[in-house]
């Protein structure tokens, strides 16, 4: 069993999450569907693993 997350580790994975959104959204001449959808899912796989490791 993996052990969880700092806080500082969970802000840096926050930052880099948010970051690479940004160059994401502004690099792309539109804004559609499945980005949306890209986006979502990427930080669901960012974010539940934050919660639980700071849930514990």
């Amino acid at each position: 069993m993996r052990k969880p997350l700092n806080r500082t580790q969970c802000i840096i994975l926050t930052l880099c999450w948010a970051i690479l959104c940004f160059i994401v959204l502004t690099a792309t001449p539109h804004i559609d569907g499945p980005l949306i959808v890209t986006i979502l899912i990427s930080g669901a796989l960012v974010f539940i693993p934050i919660a639980k490791s700071l849930k514990k």
